[in-house]
């Protein structure tokens, strides 16, 4: 932890009172479950907390600098934002990913770069830094990192895959296109959800993502990218 500690001092001038917040909001359940004699702490209830407070400040930013937005268009840019696939990013750029505290079979998979698991981090850094030093302190962290690219405009012009797909199938003619849950797992804060889209009753992609919208986004962009329709 002495190495995350110094880097999130220098970078982004953050020092953690309580560090043992700090060491839990990047321990993973699997490194939790491989130590359970040691009685580890995982990061899992800093992740519901801390997407409590992402989702609470980037509303509050949008909702103060898109005055004339509809709330259906605020909503589709903060999910864009907040997504899993952004959050892991956000992670990378902040170097989480050095810091992870992975179990063996996790560490063998590629867990270390999996954006499901640095999604999750990310979150449980925003709620061990809510609960050390305050909102406003995780609000400055995200002005630093996440809001630059919001200004930017990169989320405005994410694809919208569901709808590229529509466009490619239905080129010559009606297409009946649906969606469909093949699996869920994880735990209840903390889903994991397995889409696969149809053609006409043909599957054609197959996603996952912690979400069902984004895992129907995962599936239509396989789609696209296998292009066997």
């Amino acid at each position: 932890m002495q190495s995350l500690q110094e880097q999130l001092a220098e970078q982004f001038d953050i020092v953690f009172s309580d560090v043992s917040l700090l060491e839990t909001a990047f321990t993973h359940t699997s490194f939790a479950n491989e130590h359970r004699l040691l009685k580890i702490s995982h990061n899992e209830r800093l992740e519901f907390l801390g997407d409590a407070v992402l989702q609470l400040i980037i509303s509050d930013y949008l909702f103060n600098t898109y005055p004339t937005k509809p709330e259906g268009d605020l909503s589709k840019l903060r999910s864009m934002i907040v997504r899993e696939e952004s959050l892991a990013g956000f992670a990378r750029v902040a170097q989480f990913p050095l810091h992870l505290k992975l179990g063996k079979g996790e560490e063998k998979s590629g867990g270390r770069d999996r954006d499901t698991i640095l999604g999750d981090v990310f979150e449980a850094f925003l709620g061990a830094l809510f609960l050390d030093q305050g909102i406003e302190v995780v609000k400055t962290f995200l002005y630093q990192l996440v809001i630059p690219k919001v200004e930017e405009g990169s989320f405005e012009r994410v694809k919208d895959y569901k709808t590229q797909l529509q466009e490619l199938l239905q080129v010559d003619g009606d297409v009946q296109i649906s969606y469909h849950v093949l699996d869920e797992s994880g735990p209840a804060h903390a889903k994991e959800f397995t889409m696969l889209v149809k053609a006409n009753g043909k599957e054609i992609g197959q996603g996952k993502g912690r979400s069902k919208k984004l895992a129907e986004q995962k599936a239509a962009e396989n789609a696209i990218k296998k292009g066997t329709f």
